[in-house]
């Protein structure tokens, strides 16, 4: 699923519509009566539910958002409708063209629509004005915000056809008075390709915001809807296609894309069912070489290790100092160690010896529980210089690395993986932490193009970023993984696809995708979320 910007969806609507011919009165019918389609989708499902709390933002459904669905066509038919009335918020633009579109299919399909217009009808123009003589030709009940008495919580919800791509900053007027009816009166809100004062590209929510039950996101999803805040705004997200060929996104520039096993397959060329030759042994899957861990944080090095050989690496050794040898005997019977030095920390002087090590191995991982210490940046160039093995770097490696600036250090020719947290990332760009959750897709696909790297966006909907500035987004994990160590794990499951073959690329996003999903079926399996652990994850894999 491609991830598009507010400029990009409008290049794809001019393309279709200038280029192609398409009628735009067509593409506002299509929206229109997909709109109507998941409000009916969603009376449906309240329908059948054994209780129905009052109110809240999902409608009562019980939904983890962002939940994402790809729909067709539904049925435009639902029993008990004559008790369904919704209010149908229409905005000046297109976006509140589509909303009256919509809410002439609702009344054909027996439900009550009354539209509220923000502004006076009379001010649309274009498409919209187009639709709004419709509906007044059809006589559908209408109020105006300002003129009429309007009581949101009067009707059974709200479609929310404000404001969409097009708009910028925060809403005035009656716009956001609206909007914060709406979600004041407890009814569930189906909001039109974006909810109501959401940045369509950052994520970010202007105060205030639509909460909504469903987005029904037209033609193409948009980044906002993926990015929190904006995915917790945008609820359950429904992508529904509306007649703009899926080809034109490509032409508009769009480069993110959502992560799924159809996007891992075919567009990263990924083999998701991990097939495995009768005739393979431990050196056919690679061997990894992890760098981690000291006295204080000695699990570092046996959760990232473990994890490498969970995902399939043929073979793992922990490099490690001296010191944590009592530690560490016994804890991973299947990870090989190689003692590097004396003491309980790491020290410059064992750059040599790791390099030797790294000669013989297929994936290098350095950084978890490092630890800082004198000499510590020339230590990681050493090894970033003289490590021709595909490399990932975490934790300290990747504070060390921002220290010493990536600028002045020449390009490796297989791209590094780094992994960050947002604080970490914040470090490595020079900029706020603030600032890195202000735009994570953006930011991170201007440093991995930047710096030829391939970097892996740490929190919830991680982003993985390739060198040439495509990003792709993933939306598997859970809350419960907000545990340490659930870091190093993830470093050694790329590592150790890295050891079987995978390019830097396919083993971040591959690697990213199935650290969450292990997390989700790791919690399922506790009583309680909060009872995750890192350790969890790694035998969820």
């Amino acid at each position: 699923m491609e991830l598009a910007t507010a400029e990009q969806m409008r290049e794809m609507d001019r393309l279709a519509i200038d280029k192609l011919g398409i009628p735009a009165v067509a593409l506002m019918e299509s929206a229109g009566k997909a709109i109507a389609e998941e409000v009916i989708a969603l009376i449906k499902r309240r329908a059948g539910r054994a209780e129905r709390p009052a109110g809240g933002a999902d409608g009562g459904l019980g939904l983890k958002p962002p939940f994402f669905t790809v729909s067709g066509d539904r049925a435009l038919t639902v029993d008990g409708s004559d008790r369904e009335h919704w209010l149908v918020l229409v905005g000046k633009g297109n976006n509140g063209g589509d909303g009256l579109v919509a809410a002439r299919y609702l009344r054909e399909a027996g439900i009550a629509a009354t539209l509220v217009y923000a502004a006076a009808p009379e001010t649309l123009a274009g498409e919209a004005a187009r639709q709004r003589d419709i509906a007044a030709a059809l006589g559908l009940p209408a109020l105006v915000y300002g003129r009429d008495r309007v009581d949101l919580a009067a009707g059974s919800g709200i479609v929310d056809a404000l404001l969409g791509t097009g708009s910028a900053g925060a809403p005035r007027g009656a716009y956001a008075e609206l909007i914060a009816a709406a979600n004041a009166s407890g009814k569930p809100i189906v909001s039109a390709d974006i909810p109501s004062g959401l940045d369509a590209d950052t994520g970010a929510t202007h105060e205030p915001c639509i909460h909504a039950a469903v987005t029904v996101s037209l033609a193409c999803l948009k980044r906002g809807l993926v990015q929190y805040p904006g995915a917790a705004a945008a609820g359950h997200v429904v992508l529904r296609a509306i007649g703009i060929p899926a080809g034109l996104a490509r032409e508009a520039g769009v480069q993110a894309w959502l992560l799924t096993p159809e996007v891992l397959s075919a567009r990263l060329g990924v083999d998701v069912t991990r097939r495995r030759s009768p005739e393979g042994h431990k050196g056919t899957y690679g061997h990894v070489l992890l760098a981690a861990g000291t006295l204080a944080m000695s699990g570092a090095g046996i959760l990232s290790s473990r994890a490498a050989l969970r995902i399939g690496s043929g073979l793992a050794t922990w490099a490690l100092p001296e010191g944590l040898l009592p530690h560490a005997v016994g804890a991973a019977p299947e990870v090989m160690l190689a003692p590097v030095g004396p003491g309980g920390e790491w020290t410059a002087a064992s750059a040599a010896e790791l390099l030797r090590l790294g000669r013989t191995r297929d994936a290098v991982a350095i950084g978890p529980g490092l630890g800082r210490f004198s000499g510590d940046t020339g230590w990681l160039r050493c090894l970033w210089e003289g490590i021709g093995a595909p490399l990932v770097l975490d934790a300290d490696a990747l504070n060390i690395l921002a220290e010493a600036g990536l600028e002045a250090w020449p390009r490796r020719s297989v791209p590094a993986v780094l992994t960050p947290h947002p604080g970490e990332m914040a470090r490595l760009a020079g900029v706020s932490t603030a600032e890195v959750q202000r735009d994570r897709i953006g930011l991170a696909g201007a440093y991995a193009r930047k710096h030829g790297v391939v970097l892996v966006l740490k929190g919830a909907h991680t982003v993985i970023a390739a060198p040439d500035g495509a990003a792709y987004v993933n939306t598997t994990g859970h809350p419960g993984m907000g545990t340490g160590g659930a870091g190093d794990v993830l470093t050694g499951i790329i590592a150790g696809l890295l050891a079987q073959g995978l390019t830097p690329l396919q083993a971040a996003a591959f690697g990213v995708y199935l650290h969450g999903l292990a997390g989700e079926d790791a919690a399922r399996a506790r009583a309680h979320p909060a009872a995750l652990i890192a350790g969890d994850i790694i035998e969820a894999l």
